[in-house]
């Protein structure tokens, strides 16, 4: 006897609703239309897996196609919202393309929060947040997340220090030297954020201020140097593992 094919299939694809998603008729315009009609070939009966950041996944099925939307018919959810690590991840602004990797791989590891932190030796002042959360959308499409991580404002450095809280470890990279990331990871257990610093790494007064912070731990990322968005992935990667979350 064949078996039964699964439903909804792998195959099926996958999007971002900016609204709390419930059954029912939803209209999908823009760029998602145009995904599902013109990319996907969309045809009444296709199922679509649809998330929200809040709820979790809910299934889809297209009720009608038009030239430029659609209307699906949400009948189930197929899933809650995923439990997220309490990881920020804390890194200086960095150039077009590398920052958005960097935003990519945040979401794809499990980061709660991504904060753009302005440095002395910062190349980029204030990123474009609108295109950051448009790569975490499609990185949580693709890897079928079910939620997002918080894009936070940028902050200066000394604006974060200042109002950082009480009950979080703070890891910074340090280009000097650290304690083995790994090892100063399980030594702090509870809520933690990763500091990435630009290319050029923190200034002496920066690095002072942060090493200052009682909740700061200066770390070391193995024996070869990394580019900023890197580093990024390596000590968050490190930190997951750490946790549990792997």
């Amino acid at each position: 006897m064949a078996a039964t094919p699964a439903w909804p299939p792998r195959s099926t694809p996958r999007l971002f609703v900016d609204s709390e998603l419930m059954p029912g008729a939803l209209s999908v315009e823009g760029p998602s239309a145009h995904y599902l009609i013109s990319v996907m070939r969309a045809k009444p009966g296709d199922p679509v897996k649809l998330f929200d950041d809040i709820s979790g996944e809910w299934l889809g099925v297209v009720q009608t196609v038009n030239r430029r939307d659609l209307v699906l018919e949400i009948s189930e959810q197929l899933r809650p919202r995923e439990p997220v690590p309490d990881l920020w991840l804390c890194a200086a602004p960095l150039k077009k393309g590398r920052i958005d990797w960097m935003a990519e791989k945040a979401c794809e590891l499990g980061v709660a929060r991504l904060v753009p932190v302005v440095t002395h030796r910062s190349v980029v002042e204030r990123p474009k947040t609108e295109r950051l959360r448009a790569h975490m959308i499609e990185a949580a499409e693709q890897c079928d997340r079910t939620a997002l991580p918080d894009l936070a404002e940028t902050a200066k450095l000394g604006a974060l220090l200042r109002d950082w809280p009480a009950e979080r470890a703070l890891f910074f990279a340090d280009e000097t030297g650290g304690v083995p990331a790994a090892e100063a990871m399980a030594a702090h257990q509870g809520p933690a954020a990763i500091l990435i610093g630009p290319e050029g790494g923190f200034d002496d007064a920066e690095r002072e201020a942060i090493r200052a912070l009682p909740q700061a731990v200066g770390i070391g990322l193995g024996p070869r140097i990394l580019r900023a968005e890197t580093a990024a992935a390596a000590a968050v990667a490190i930190w997951m593992s750490v946790a549990g979350d792997w």
